[in-house]
């Protein structure tokens, strides 16, 4: 029996002992835990997502000619749209669009220094162009408009719309572009001059063939809105630039067909490669 007492209390020491000693190990697995978590990498600042940048380049269409609140026609209600979304934080406008401008002078405006600087940063880029060539073979031909001087003048369009989209991808590799086509303001009041629907629709169609010869490059279509909407979309001063209610129309349009989840991913990825390779 002393025997087996004894054998008992030599055990109930030895577990005792083991409990002690594993006790007093806790502290220094912690600690090398701490000590493993500190030599983790610092998470790059690319990690984390900026606010979406979209810049906008063009005409009257995105000066916002028309907009009882002159805060840039469509351009407040695609940023009302876009920050709605889960991935994005926030959204910064930047407006280069200039009342008049064909596609000759916004190659020129592409040239200052602030219009590609705001391009370089870009995450999406908005261009609307063509609308004002159109306008000028009107002008110029008033007298003795014919079907041929359009397409004549649609060959400058195309040459030059190149251009515009070369000058912007040597700018910004990775930004979304967005083309904005033409659309006829007068469909509702002259319907039966089915010539200039014709005209409208060749230009985009050009537009179109163009657009698709770039990378993360889309043509948004809003001809349509004009012709088959029963409401005003005009403005009242000239009916010929939309309204409030016509810009956001636009911006419904763009921001439908706006590769939303991936804005900013491409330059995001590129910043944590450049990170990677700093290493």
């Amino acid at each position: 029996m002393r025997y087996k007492i004894t054998c008992l209390f030599i055990c109930l020491v030895w577990i005792s002992g083991c409990s002690q000693r594993t006790a007093s190990e806790q502290p220094t697995v912690q600690q090398l835990n701490v000590v493993e978590l500190s030599k983790k990498e610092t998470i790059p600042a690319s990690f984390f997502p900026d606010p979406v940048q979209i810049v906008s380049i063009g005409d009257s269409l995105t000066q916002g000619v028309g907009d009882s609140k002159d805060k840039g026609g469509y351009l407040p209600y695609l940023q009302k749209n876009l920050e709605k979304e889960p991935t994005i934080t926030s959204v910064e406008i930047i407006n280069h669009g200039v009342r008049g401008n064909r596609t000759d002078q916004l190659l020129k405006r592409l040239e200052k220094a602030d219009v590609q600087e705001d391009i370089e940063q870009a995450d999406s880029i908005v261009v609307t162009i063509g609308g004002n060539d159109i306008m000028r073979v009107f002008k110029q031909n008033f007298s003795n408009l014919e079907l041929n001087q359009f397409d004549s003048a649609k060959i400058g369009y195309e040459k030059r719309l190149r251009q515009i989209m070369d000058k912007v991808r040597s700018e910004n590799e990775h930004a979304q572009i967005y083309l904005v086509g033409v659309y006829n303001p007068f469909s509702k009041w002259f319907a039966d001059f089915y010539e200039l629907d014709e005209i409208m629709n060749d230009w985009n169609d050009s537009g179109k063939k163009i657009i698709t010869e770039y990378d993360s490059a889309y043509f948004i279509e809003i001809d349509d809105i004009f012709q088959n909407s029963k409401e005003d979309l005009l403005y009242t001063e000239d009916y010929f630039h939309p309204n409030d209610r016509g810009y956001e129309l636009i911006a419904e349009r763009i921001y439908n067909n706006m590769e939303v989840l991936t804005i900013g991913k491409d330059a995001m990825e590129a910043s944590a490669k450049g990170d990677d390779d700093q290493e």
